[in-house]
């Protein structure tokens, strides 16, 4: 455990700082609970607070910083002892777009340097960016777990077909030959999400879509999403 202690970091999804000291004395605190030295944590706070973009807030209480501040400070702490390990819980939730932003550029920055990231987020775009494995649990259940690729490639392809149209009531299981092309991802009163389970040209799939006896206003070809996996594993939407 001890061993453990030194080599990770820890970024809890609730904000875990004093509100009553500053930022600074918060980065300070919690690299000497790590193991450093009153002048190593002093001027790792100071090299953590430039990097964070908060060197000109870092003598304020952390009470007057916002969501986004508070987020970029909480994963400061962690950082502290420069651990080879860094576990994120939900760094992201609750803050703004550009907030947000700061804080992904940051930990791409952070995988750059070899950090090593295991990273949780209900943000699927957000794994999409930064993993290079990807599990997906649902339920306390590993349902599926590799690379972008590998994920994609359930799906029976790199590609999605999106259908528009009049679709209440469609039944695809009772369309002539459909299961034997495509599998269905999604499906809504408005649109039909499909992808191609035998390798044909996007051509040939939509040539075949385009033929189906319904009321089609548009059809979409696109690049499968770690959200288009979800679905297909679960049948749902992500949700908290």
């Amino acid at each position: 455990p001890a061993r453990a202690q030194r080599i990770m970091g820890v970024v809890p999804q609730e904000v875990a700082l004093y509100e009553e000291i500053s930022g600074r004395e918060n980065l300070e605190f919690w690299g000497r609970l790590a193991g450093l030295g009153k002048n190593d944590a002093r001027q790792r706070a100071t090299e953590l607070l430039e990097a964070l973009s908060l060197a000109d807030r870092g003598k304020d209480p952390v009470k007057k910083y916002s969501g986004g501040m508070k987020r970029r400070i909480n994963l400061g702490c962690a950082l502290m002892h420069r651990p080879k390990l860094l576990l994120l819980d939900e760094p992201t939730v609750g803050i703004d777009p550009q907030a947000r932003q700061n804080i992904l550029d940051f930990v791409k920055e952070l995988c750059a340097s070899g950090t090593a990231l295991l990273y949780t987020t209900h943000y699927l775009e957000e794994a999409e960016l930064l993993c290079d494995r990807i599990g997906i649990i649902d339920q306390g259940r590993l349902l599926a777990e590799g690379t972008l690729t590998e994920l994609q490639q359930r799906l029976g392809g790199d590609r999605l077909f999106i259908v528009e149209g009049e679709l209440a009531g469609a039944q695809p299981a009772a369309w002539p030959d459909f299961q034997k092309q495509f599998r269905v991802i999604q499906q809504t009163d408005r649109q039909l999400t499909v992808a191609s389970i035998n390798g044909r040209h996007p051509s040939e799939c939509l040539k075949d879509l385009l033929a189906l006896d319904l009321d089609l206003e548009n059809v979409t070809l696109k690049r499968p999403s770690l959200n288009d996996v979800f679905l297909q594993l679960t049948g749902r939407d992500l949700r908290e």
